[in-house]
């Protein structure tokens, strides 16, 4: 039996297979994920995380945060808080809005693992390309939305699974560091899941809203 990783449910079913890993979807949540004995060792991750070449300087990279980035900020009160999480080696979204007046608290497991901000509250919360490498993404989530203030902003980026068919044939399962899949109706599930709303202003992006009363909502 497989656990899924981000509701805990037991009733995942085979996926898809090649030639280095097996995929399997929950039939609760619909993600997709890596079982945990095929991932890296945390060594070996952080080795492909160090062949990355993003920089605050580079403009193209700036354009590719934005599809992020100006939905965020049309979305934040003024002087907003918030925390970048999985920020990487070379941190730049955190710059970003840090240059349009919203302090910003970062963390990274491997590069700014200052765990202190892992307990402050924040009016919002980004995760740029991060979510596909959690081995336990439930325990993040929670971990996240509980840092979220009520009517707080959670923004991920992360490309999305459409079909088993596309699936075989995706560029972003070659990445021996990408351990989970999500699709729309993942996000839905887990926002209906905690009383979020959710919407998807981007390709590849969505922004939930924490509810400002924090029930969660049991389906």
């Amino acid at each position: 039996m497989r656990y899924c990783p981000l509701c805990d449910a037991g009733d995942a079913t085979h996926y898809h297979r090649d030639r280095r890993r097996d995929y399997y979807q929950c039939a609760t949540c619909a993600l997709v994920f890596v079982p945990p004995e095929q991932h890296l060792s945390a060594a070996a991750e952080k080795a492909e995380y160090d062949k990355h070449q993003n920089s605050p300087h580079d403009t193209g990279y700036r354009r590719f945060l934005g599809r992020l980035f100006i939905p965020m900020t049309v979305r934040l009160p003024l002087k907003a808080c918030g925390l970048d999480f999985g920020s990487g080696p070379g941190p730049t979204l955190s710059l970003m809005f840090e240059e349009q007046g919203y302090p910003m608290a970062i963390y990274d497991p491997f590069y700014t693992a200052d765990t202190s901000v892992l307990t402050r509250i924040y009016d919002f919360i980004t995760a740029t390309e991060v979510v596909e490498h959690l081995a336990m993404p439930g325990r993040v989530f929670d971990q996240l939305a509980g840092q979220l203030v009520p009517g707080g902003y959670l923004g991920l980026m992360t490309k999305r699974v459409t079909s088993r068919e596309a699936f075989a044939r995706w560029h972003y399962i070659a990445d021996p560091t990408h351990v989970s899949f999500f699709s729309e109706v993942t996000f839905r599930w887990w926002a209906a899941q905690h009383g979020f709303t959710v919407e998807f202003p981007e390709a590849d992006v969505a922004i939930f809203k924490k509810p400002l009363t924090c029930t969660a909502v049991t389906l």
